[in-house]
């Protein structure tokens, strides 16, 4: 039986992914926001996980306002980097797990969850800069991706409480998957953020670090935030704090917290990170 053993949160700020790319991590300004991830290389390591579920949010790379999923799930072999109009990053093509992916599809459409199946598409920063974050820059990722979009762009988006029942869903999914392997689930996108209006640049770490406390402490208060508490507390792109919510849904009551990275700013938001392992 294949099982989740353990759930990652980070930000997927695409100024992390070009600092990366364009050798500027040791920079002052860079160099606090990429080490709080050297225990998140060195744990990932350690765990050789199988396969990723990798929740996150395009950007108008694979869908626009013509198409907007709220759930879509990627079914294909491969998903290449994103051209998000400067050339697709220098990261390795994403290979896909088909078989886990339709099994996860079928398995939560029949839960009542309507997810889209996408049979190809190109991702963009929100899945790479995690991958990179996680992994460095690997001739190829290490392991087995499953992409999962999320919309938190348009409204409506889903609920905090939609999304933390549905990682409960994909948990009876994996668990159902006839082949032992070993999957870690990664939410990723936030935290508090606001990238236009009067607020821009708007950041509450208090809101951030409480949302982190409440991962590993009282998830079930997390998912009973509402939409207009994102707009507030956490700015018109907190609202990304849903997909940590799916993270957080697919892992039992009973983990241990790992790790966890708090850092301002980092662009024009803070860094958040987070590691649960199932105990």
């Amino acid at each position: 039986m294949a099982k989740i053993i353990a759930g990652v949160a980070t930000s997927h700020i695409p100024a992390v992914g070009a600092a990366l790319d364009l050798g500027k991590t040791q920079e002052p300004y860079w160099q606090p926001v990429f080490q709080g991830y050297e225990k998140a290389k060195e744990w990932f390591k350690e765990t050789k996980p199988d396969a990723i579920i990798l929740i996150y949010n395009d950007h108008a790379s694979a869908f626009s306002l013509e198409m907007i999923p709220t759930f879509a799930i990627g079914c294909a072999d491969q998903f290449a980097p994103a051209d998000e109009g400067w050339g697709p990053r220098p990261v390795p093509v994403v290979k896909g797990y088909p078989e886990l992916a339709w099994h996860i599809a079928q398995s939560t459409i029949l839960d009542e969850f309507d997810m889209t199946i996408i049979n190809k598409m190109d991702v963009d920063h929100g899945l790479t800069v995690p991958l990179s974050l996680m992994f460095g820059q690997p001739t190829e990722w290490p392991c087995r991706i499953i992409p999962l979009a999320v919309n938190v762009v348009q409204y409506p988006p889903p609920t905090g409480n939609r999304c933390y029942n549905l990682g409960k869903a994909i948990r009876r999914a994996v668990e159902s998957f006839g082949p032992d392997e070993r999957v870690v689930i990664m939410g990723t996108g936030g935290m508090s953020h606001q990238l236009q209006g009067p607020r821009a640049g708007f950041i509450n770490s208090e809101f951030d670090k409480a949302f982190l406390d409440g991962l590993t402490k009282d998830p079930e208060a997390l998912a009973k935030i509402s939409h207009l508490t994102y707009v507030q507390e956490a700015g018109s792109e907190g609202i990304e704090l849903v997909m940590w919510l799916i993270m957080r849904g697919a892992l039992s009551q009973e983990l241990k917290e790992v790790h966890r990275h708090y850092h301002v700013p980092a662009s024009n938001t803070a860094v958040g990170h987070i590691i649960l392992e199932e105990i």
